[in-house]
C-alpha cells in the first residue's frame, strides 16, 4: 500500500521544534500551539507516514532514525522557503529574512552582541537565530545545510569544503589572582598549569570542552572547583582567589580593572585564534544572508587595510 504524505509548513516547522527541544511541550510553546493540538498534529504525521516519529520517554522526546531524517529535510525546505521569501521582499518593501548563525564560545561571547546589534539596527527587517556550538559541529551544520553562517575557531579548517572569510583575532590567556604563585611568571603553558584549581564554563561549553580536551591530550584533567556560565562571572570568581582560568584576551582585558586578576598570556600553539565566518557559498545565500556576511567581515576587511 502506497504511503501518502500530507505535511505542511506548520507540521514540518513543529516538528523541528520539538526536536530541538526533546519535548512536544516545548516545541509547541515554541509554534504558538496549544500542547493538545501539537501531539495531534505529530500523530497524523505518523500516521500519513506509517512509522514512528518519535521516541517518547519520561524525560521527553528524541527523533527515531525516520524523524532525523525528517528533521534534516524539513530543514532544508524551511531554509529554502526563508530565502525565496527574502528574494521576493526586495521587491516589496526592501530585504527581509531571518538568517541562522553558529558561533564558537568566542566569537558568541566576545564579538558578536556588539557587531549584531549594530547590524540589526540598521536591518529591522533582518532576524537572527544564533546558537553556540563547537566549530567542529558548526562546519558540520553549516555543510549539511543546518545552518546559513558559522563562525569557527582555527582548531577545524573549513576551508576544505566551504567558502570562508575572515572574522576577528583573538588570543586566549591564563587568569589568576594577583596574589597566586603563577601570576608571577610572564608567560605559561597550558599543561604548566593543570596542577591548579581552575574555573571553567558549563559542561558542553565548545570552549571548556577545548580546554579538556587538551589537558586529556596532556595524560591529566582539569581540576575544576566550580562552572560558571560565563567570562565575567569566571572573572569575577578567579580575582576572589578561587582558582585560575583560561578566557579569551579581550575578556580578561574587559574586568582587569574590576577585579583583581592578572593576566599571563599563554605561549600554547593554539592560544591565539583566528575566527572564521564560513557558508556553503556566499552567491547562494538569500540576499539578507549574504548582508549579514558582508556586515561581519567588514572590520576584518578594515584591520587589513590599516
Amino acid at each position: 500500500m502506497k504511503t501518502s504524505l500530507r505535511f505542511d509548513f506548520v507540521d514540518l516547522r513543529l516538528f523541528l521544534f520539538v526536536v530541538e527541544g526533546a519535548s512536544i511541550t516545548h516545541g509547541a510553546a515554541r509554534a504558538g500551539m496549544a500542547l493538545a493540538s501539537a501531539s495531534e498534529r505529530i500523530r497524523l504525521m505518523e500516521e500519513s507516514l506509517g512509522a514512528p516519529l518519535l521516541d517518547r520517554h519520561r524525560r521527553g522526546v528524541r527523533a527515531t532514525p525516520a524523524g532525523a531524517a525528517l528533521a534534516h529535510h524539513a530543514q532544508l525546505v524551511i531554509q529554502q522557503l526563508e530565502r525565496m521569501r527574502g528574494e521576493l521582499s526586495e521587491h516589496a518593501n526592501g530585504v527581509r529574512g531571518r538568517v541562522r548563525l553558529f558561533a564558537n564560545t568566542t566569537a558568541n561571547a566576545e564579538f558578536l552582541p556588539a557587531s549584531l546589534a549594530a547590524f540589526l539596527l540598521q536591518h529591522p527587517q533582518i532576524d537572527i537565530d544564533l546558537e553556540e556550538h563547537s566549530s567542529r559541529d558548526i562546519v558540520r551544520a553549516v555543510a549539511g545545510d543546518l545552518a546559513e553562517i558559522g563562525i569557527v575557531g582555527d582548531e577545524v579548517n573549513p576551508a576544505k569544503e566551504l567558502q570562508t572569510f575572515p572574522f576577528a583575532e583573538d588570543h586566549l590567556v591564563l587568569i589568576a589572582p594577583r596574589d597566586h604563585a603563577v601570576s608571577r611568571q610572564r608567560t605559561i603553558a597550558f599543561r604548566d598549569t593543570l596542577a591548579c584549581d581552575h574555573v571553567g564554563l558549563p559542561a558542553g561549553n565548545a570552549l571548556q570542552d577545548q580546554m579538556e580536551d587538551h589537558a586529556a591530550r596532556a595524560g591529566r584533567h582539569l581540576r575544576l572547583r566550580v562552572r560558571l556560565p560565563g567570562f565575567d562571572a569566571v572573572c569575577h570568581v578567579v580575582g576572589r582567589g578561587i582558582g585560575v582560568a583560561v578566557v579569551p584576551a579581550t575578556a580578561a582585558r574587559r574586568y582587569q580593572r574590576s577585579t583583581a586578576i592578572r593576566i599571563i598570556p599563554l605561549v600554547d600553539t593554539w592560544a591565539p585564534r583566528r575566527l572564521t565566518i564560513c557558508v556553503r557559498s556566499l552567491a547562494a545565500l538569500p540576499a539578507h544572508g549574504q548582508k549579514l556576511v558582508e556586515h561581519l567581515k567588514a572590520p576584518a576587511q578594515r584591520n587589513r587595510l590599516t
